[in-house]
């Protein structure tokens, strides 16, 4: 098998040599985990190639379907380094290779790896954001030739990170996508990772190759990677070093939130009071049902195993839309909520109440700052809509 058009990998008597390149976060939002390749360089001409796992197409057939359920097959290409370079030249994002110290059998291992996977039958693969991206893929070459040496330091090695706060903290610059992302990850983002399992972050991978020991063919023990070559600098900032604070601010606003709703309510024989009531709440209660909604489906509908047994169910479900119609109402002077409206209000509490319990009691899931956002506008919602009767308004003459 040969790579595509433009791409060959030079066959010498010597097998090539192996690097593994970086390269750094860029502005759109699926760059902004980085990225990372497998290089072979012909250790005479120099001529190389870049073997890049996590390829996709918008434009493949149903790509966004599988996307929203979970079943994706991304591939494998072979690209010119040249190129390569020059693309991530244009978008501003610095580059840096690691030479490996393989043997020369390890070094034809890895390419005849690589090789096999350019076949067509073997290009796509189950691609999965935490445990087989473009990162791990490379991981699996690296320590696939090295016997499993790789894997036996670097998962013996634990680190403070978990896969939420890698997404918030890499998916800082993009706020609303951040905490959609927040929202939608389940208690399974949660677990302390080992370094094996922080290495599907590109950068992460480089740091902990570059600290990694090998055996030597002497027996001797040496780095498993080089000194690193530095191709391309950066022109976009760096991601912050950790996850946002969302607790204080989320709290805040919770707060806040609810006060501006009890102001309003008890203002409601003016017009203006009724109607901006109206709206906030009817704007919490869409929110809240369509985010819950989307949890639901990513649960029970897709392959999304991150999103499973999401807690924040209890927060906001789809049952938040049945009280539309209650809010609705509310912006008229005699309305009455229905024996339903304050029986689904007070359930909604209770469970708000319950995802808080949950959390105190040792729930595993990070999901405190949207407890304390959402949950004073749930008991809030819950006091009004329970009131049997509207606020008496004093007589005109």
């Amino acid at each position: 098998p040969t790579p595509p058009a433009g791409a060959s990998v030079p066959v010498v008597a010597e097998p090539p040599l192996v690097s593994l390149v970086t390269f750094g976060p860029g502005d759109l939002y699926w760059e902004r985990f980085g990225h990372n390749a497998l290089l072979l360089r012909d250790p005479h001409s120099g001529s190389a190639v870049a073997f890049n796992y996590g390829v996709f197409d918008f434009a493949e057939a149903n790509f966004l379907l599988n996307f929203a359920r979970g079943i994706m097959r991304y591939r494998i290409s072979a690209d010119r380094w040249v190129s390569d370079l020059s693309i991530y030249q244009a978008e501003g994002r610095w580059v840096e290779e690691q030479p490996l110290n393989l043997t020369l059998e390890q070094r034809q291992a890895i390419s005849d790896f690589l090789m096999w996977n350019l076949r067509p039958e073997n290009r796509r693969y189950p691609y999965d954001y935490f445990r087989s991206n473009c990162s791990t893929r490379v991981r699996d070459a690296i320590d696939r030739v090295l016997g499993g040496a790789l894997k036996a330091q670097l998962q013996t090695r634990m680190t403070t990170a978990t896969y939420r706060s890698e997404v918030l903290r890499l998916m800082a610059p993009d706020t609303l996508l951040m905490l959609g992302m927040d929202f939608g990850l389940g208690p399974a983002a949660d677990r302390p990772l080992s370094e094996w399992d922080d290495s599907f972050i590109p950068m992460n991978l480089r740091h902990f190759v570059a600290h990694a020991q090998i055996a030597a063919p002497n027996g001797e023990v040496q780095p498993l990677a080089q000194r690193e070559r530095e191709w391309l600098s950066a022109r976009i900032p760096d991601p912050p070093s950790a996850a946002p604070d969302l607790q204080w601010p989320f709290t805040l606003a919770g707060v806040a939130y609810a006060v501006l709703l009890l102001m309003l309510f008890r203002a409601r024989r003016h017009s203006l009071a009724r109607l901006s009531f109206s709206v906030l709440a009817v704007l919490f209660e869409l929110i809240c049902g369509l985010a819950g909604s989307i949890v639901a489906l990513m649960w029970g509908c897709t392959e999304h195993w991150g999103a499973w047994r999401n807690e924040n169910l209890l927060l906001a479900n789809p049952l938040c839309l049945l009280l539309l119609g209650a809010w609705f109402g509310s912006a008229w002077r005699a309305w009455q909520p229905s024996r339903f409206a304050r029986r689904l209000g007070v359930l909604l509490a209770v469970s708000a109440c319950s995802a808080l319990l949950w959390r105190v009691i040792g729930a595993y899931q990070h999901n405190l700052a949207w407890i304390a956002l959402l949950l004073p506008t749930r008991l809030m919602l819950a006091w009004v809509v329970t009131r049997r009767a509207t606020v008496a308004e004093p007589r005109t003459a």
